[in-house]
């Protein structure tokens, strides 16, 4: 296996000035990729002002010229397919093929917050399958009722990478993504590192067997990783960092991603800013 591909992830919670200054660094730093939330609400974000991820990614094609640029993850939960793929199909224009579509089922607070009514666990995930399988027929122009183009002249379909972490999420990924994004599920949260990382292993193990059941090699399939959501804080120091990266390359991981320092110290999101610029230079 390779280098592991390093990517940041910018809570669009500061105004622009802020955050496009923060992925010019990220790009200077030789990240490989820069990601954005897409929430209308978060129990972890109370109390801030939360920009939108799709616009914010258009206004950071025009500052970065490198780093790819993406959702993570985008939430099916409240969107239709169509404006998905419509706003897929723009980004992936206006970054010049540097957009990466990650998309999720989405949390039942964002969908309640956008329709007034809370879905179940199994309805958010019957949505996200349906708008997978909807989304793959709207890019290879087979989707009835829509006769305009489903990408820009010039450009290909998005990089998809689906969030999953259950089976049937694996077998989304394995029919439809070229990618795969996990932060453990909602049960890895409060783990500690020494039954984290094992839950890592099985779910890539899982992503392996549900793309051989469908004959396809899981080695051409790029496993993002996220890190620091749960107990495991991968910016504390150098070492932890490094440690963090060859677990996840052992893991089965091609890509890391760490949040962008928010919030005071001692928060959730925090990190010493000088050990943060440390840590990014390790895999240069």
């Amino acid at each position: 296996m390779g280098r592991v591909r390093l990517a940041t992830i910018h809570l669009q919670t500061v105004p622009w000035l802020e955050l496009g200054r923060e992925l010019l660094d990220a790009e200077t730093a030789g990240v490989d990729a820069a990601y954005v939330a897409d929430h209308l609400t978060h129990p972890t974000l109370s109390d801030v002002f939360i920009a939108d991820g799709w616009t914010t990614l258009a206004a950071a094609s025009q500052v970065t010229t490198r780093i790819d640029l993406g959702t993570l993850v985008g939430a099916a939960g409240f969107r239709s397919p169509l404006t998905l793929a419509r706003a897929a199909a723009t980004l992936q224009d206006v970054t010049s093929g540097r957009f990466v579509f990650g998309l999720g089922a989405g949390t039942p607070g964002d969908v309640l917050a956008a329709t007034g009514s809370e879905p179940t666990t199994a309805q958010l995930s019957r949505r996200f399958t349906d708008t997978v399988e909807e989304l793959d027929r709207i890019f290879r122009g087979e989707q009835p009722g829509i006769d305009s183009l489903p990408v820009s002249p010039g450009r290909g379909r998005p990089f998809l990478m689906l969030a999953a972490h259950g089976p049937r999420g694996y077998d989304l990924v394995a029919r439809y993504a070229d990618g795969w994004s996990t932060y453990g599920g909602r049960a890895g949260t409060g783990l500690s590192a020494d039954d984290w990382w094992p839950l890592l292993a099985a779910q890539s193990t899982a992503v392996d067997e549900a793309c051989e059941r469908v004959g396809r090699d899981p080695a051409r399939l790029r496993r993002s990783l996220l890190l620091g959501y749960g107990t495991v804080r991968p910016l504390s120091t150098v070492a932890g960092f490094t440690e963090c990266l060859e677990r996840a390359r052992q893991g089965g991981f091609d890509e890391v991603v760490v949040y962008w320092p928010r919030g005071g110290e001692g928060t959730r999101f925090w990190a010493d800013p000088s050990v943060v610029g440390d840590c990014l230079a390790v895999t240069r």
